[in-house]
Formats: C-alpha cells, sequence, structure tokens
C-alpha cells in the first residue's frame, strides 16, 4: 500500500522515523498548505493519508477513491471529516496517549509559571529595571505558592490523571469535574459547578465538542468565585476568548496560561494575546506545542508505525 505524509514538519528535523515496514510506497511532504486542490494532488493514489493538524474535509475525502485509512499523529480528531470518512469506508486513527507526560508537564509549567509571575519577573531582570530600581520597587504582582490550593480538572483522561498525580506531590487539593449538568458518576467526581466555586485553580483536558465549545464562557466564568487562575491544554476553543479576556480585565479570575487558542496560529488580534502585550503578569502563552517533546514525538511515531502495519495486515 502507498502512504503519504502530508507534514513532516510536524516532527523534530533529526528524529529517527523509520517507514512502516508494511508500506511498499511512501511519499512524504515537509508541509502542505490548507488547500484542498493541493491535500488531493498529492494523495490521488494513496491508500493512506498520515497527517497532523491540516482539516480534512468531505471534499477531499470524497476526491481520493483508493484511500482506506487517515492516521493522525495527534490524539484530537476534531479537525477530520468523520462522516464523510464513515460513508466512505475510509478508517480513522488517533495516535493516543504518546503525550501524557509531556502534556502533563507543560500545564504544571504553565500553572506555576504564572502563579509566581514568572515572565514579568523574568522581563524586568532582562529589561534592566532590576538593577535601575533594585527588588522591592519591582515587585508588582504576588508570588503565589501552590501547596494547599485547590485544583479543578475539567477532563480526566491520561493526562488529567497525570496532573492529579503532579499536583498531589505539590500538597494541592485536586477535584474531579463532572460533565456539565450531569450527576458524578462516583465519590471520585465533583460536580462541575462546585468545582467552578471552589478551586483556586482551574485545568481544561478535555476534548472540543459541540458540548465543550465555549464551555468556559461568561456565565461559567461568573461563577468561579474564588478568582481562579485558568490553564488551558485542551482546545482553544473550549474557551470564549472575548468573555475570557474580558473576565481578567475585571479581576474576575486570576489569570489565563494556555498553549491552545481559538484560531491557530494566533496573531495580534487575538484577545488573549492582546492581554499579553499589554503586559499582564499572569498571562502566559506557548504556541501549541505542549506535546511536542522529542520523547513524545518518539512514542508518537511508534504508535502510528504499529497502527498502520496492523491496518495494511488486516486489510
Amino acid at each position: 500500500m502507498k502512504a503519504v505524509l502530508l507534514d513532516e514538519k510536524r516532527f523534530t528535523a533529526d528524529l529517527e522515523r523509520p517507514t512502516p515496514e508494511k508500506i511498499t510506497d511512501y511519499v512524504t511532504y515537509e508541509e502542505t498548505p490548507q488547500d484542498n486542490k493541493v491535500i488531493i494532488d498529492r494523495c490521488k493514489d494513496a491508500d493512506i493519508m498520515i497527517v497532523g493538524s491540516l482539516r480534512i474535509e468531505r471534499e477531499v475525502v470524497e476526491a481520493l477513491p483508493n484511500l482506506k485509512l487517515i492516521q493522525l499523529t495527534s490524539v484530537g480528531s476534531n479537525h477530520i471529516d468523520k462522516e464523510a470518512c464513515e460513508d466512505n469506508d475510509v478508517k480513522l486513527l488517533n495516535a493516543p496517549d504518546f503525550a501524557t507526560v509531556t502534556v502533563a508537564e507543560h500545564t504544571m509549567m504553565l500553572m506555576l509559571s504564572a502563579m509566581r509571575a514568572q515572565i514579568n519577573y523574568h522581563n524586568k531582570v532582562k529589561d534592566g529595571e532590576w538593577k535601575e530600581k533594585g527588588r522591592a520597587d519591582i515587585i508588582n504582582a504576588e508570588v503565589i505558592d501552590v501547596e494547599n490550593l485547590t485544583l479543578g480538572l475539567i477532563g480526566v483522561g491520561d493526562i488529567g490523571k497525570r496532573v492529579s498525580k503532579i499536583a498531589k506531590a505539590y500538597d494541592m487539593n485536586v477535584l474531579w469535574a463532572e460533565r456539565q449538568g450531569k450527576m458524578p458518576r462516583n465519590d471520585d467526581y465533583t460536580d462541575f459547578e462546585t468545582v467552578l466555586e471552589e478551586s483556586d485553580i482551574i485545568s481544561l483536558h478535555c476534548p472540543l465538542t459541540e458540548e465543550t465549545k465555549h464551555l468556559i464562557n461568561k456565565d461559567t466564568l461568573s461563577k468561579m468565585s474564588k478568582k481562579p487562575l485558568l490553564v488551558n491544554l485542551a482546545r482553544g476553543k473550549v474557551v470564549d476568548s472575548e468573555a475570557l479576556a474580558q473576565a481578567v480585565r475585571d479581576e474576575q479570575i486570576l489569570g489565563y496560561a494556555t498553549d491552545v487558542f481559538e484560531r491557530e496560529p494566533a496573531g495580534e488580534d487575538d484577545p488573549i494575546v492582546q492581554l499579553a502585550k499589554e503586559g499582564h503578569p499572569r498571562i502566559i502563552l506557548t504556541p501549541h506545542m505542549g506535546a511536542g517533546s522529542r520523547a513524545s514525538q518518539v512514542k508518537l511515531w511508534d504508535i502510528v508505525t504499529k497502527q498502520i502495519n496492523d491496518f495494511i495486515e488486516s486489510y
């Protein structure tokens, strides 16, 4: 079978990625534009499409009669038209669990950086303000320890559970949020509204679905009575960015640390980027790189290789 990898640039350049041994013809492209005509042309005789973050729409799936498998190099699959895959007998496989460790560590990095206003103070040293004014005159944001604070997790899959484990090592109290509007399924979970009310920090790890789009909005933000820090390692559209930016400006919440944005790549018109440009000490941003460690990429390619080989063998 022929396989086409559309976005090789997603991987570290010198990472060894042996071709899955069951593939007989293999073509790679460093990157592919978000253009259906280009995607169709590059995959026109492919049996297997390997792709990361490109949207694959119905037009593409229906134009590729040889296509049998779309193998994702991501956990999330909301950028693929699943109904089109089903209608055209194209199997869709994601790459589960490869990023559990690295995303959990990235979560804690963002959380601690925001609670300690790390970028704010880094800049004061870098720009010479510390030397010019002295330490006492540059302390403009409280340094907050996480010990004994309550961390509310929205989305308790493998990553959420890993974050729980790390947080408990910091002696944090951890609450697992049940889905909004549902009764807790067991004693491990707390109802959604209570998590909003009692958390000092809320960390998002849920998938993007119709149910979770703009889950964090003007209404849910208003219920966060402890004015928590929000951390987002889920998807940008889980958060209503305009509502969140206003909540930060109104001091309704402490700040926002995120690896994901409603529109990516985020530009200067993004309301969260604007907060960072204004110099808010607890806005910490990274460019959707939380799953990008070298170790996680090695795991990812191992998963992709095995799934492709298994698919070809069973086809």
